[in-house]
């Protein structure tokens, strides 16, 4: 009977013994050609292109609604050249900057406050869950009231759409650290202020930076919301004013001008953190 029993057990299943088929495409974090990534995000930018491009030179959509490519290339042309474009590039840049650094300074601490110390959570933890889901939109009156039509206001608005967003953020990346790492630390004679600096903010630290890429793409977005505020010049200005008189090959070069410097400061955070975490690569 014994032996009965571990024939059964030996044979009950024979896919155990097969191996996992390898595979390129498919592949798990396991690598993968650099030639052929390239190709497929060639394609993925490609297809949209194509298709913009067949509809909008077959006449298929009247141009009103989807100019051809050539009449959006054109129309960046000429706002470069006659409507001096690059200075609102300069100024949407420094809203952004602005706004988003004020929220780095105040967002990242919070987080790392709420996520390492339960009385930090109970005191922040109400208002941020609160007060992200109230609409940035509704605070302009107040925030012209407050501040008046001046640049603080727009600062001001990109700020307020991305600091909590930040915040808990980093508190869940904190809240992901291994209870082992600071109990080890504990054992070998550390104390609070050790365990905080580190042990917590170095761990932690990768996780900033990729919380950091990700939400500056919300900065870029309440950009259009802040620049309603008497604007007189940026990228949301230029989008509003040539939407005004529906001149949409103006508004599509100035998103995708929007898009091409997002694009830019992604990859480019992105070199940034592999140069200040390279042993966090693996776990990206």
């Amino acid at each position: 009977m014994a032996q009965s029993s571990f024939s059964n057990s030996d044979l009950a299943s024979p896919r155990q013994n097969r191996y996992l088929e390898p595979s390129v495409f498919w592949s798990i974090r396991q690598g993968f050609p650099r030639w052929l990534a390239m190709a497929i995000a060639a394609t993925s930018l490609a297809v949209p292109l194509i298709l913009w491009a067949i509809a909008s030179y077959a006449g298929w959509v009247p141009p009103m609604f989807l100019p051809t490519p050539t009449a959006v290339l054109q129309a960046g042309i000429d706002m470069l050249t006659q409507d001096n474009l690059i200075m609102d590039v300069l100024v949407s840049c420094g809203r952004v900057l602005g706004g988003f650094l004020f929220a780095a300074i105040i967002g990242v601490p919070m987080g790392i406050a709420m996520g390492t110390f339960y009385s930090m959570e109970s005191l922040f933890a109400p208002i941020v869950g609160t007060v992200r889901y109230m609409p940035v939109t509704a605070f302009v009156p107040l925030i012209v009231i407050w501040v008046g039509l001046g640049e603080e206001a727009k600062i001001l608005i990109v700020f307020l759409g991305v600091v909590l967003y930040n915040a808990i953020m980093v508190a869940d990346a904190v809240k992901f650290i291994p209870n082992e790492m600071i109990n080890v630390a504990y054992t070998l004679g550390a104390n609070r202020r050790d365990v905080l600096f580190k042990v917590i903010v170095p761990a932690t630290f990768p996780s900033v930076l990729d919380t950091l890429r990700v939400n500056i793409s919300g900065a870029w977005n309440f950009l259009v919301i802040a620049e309603l505020v008497a604007a007189q010049s940026g990228l949301g200005f230029k989008i509003i004013q040539a939407q005004r008189f529906l001149q949409t090959e103006k508004v599509l070069f100035c998103i995708a001008l929007i898009g091409a410097i997002g694009l830019l400061i992604d990859y480019g955070l992105k070199w940034l953190s592999r140069q200040l975490t390279p042993w966090a690569d693996q776990t990206r």
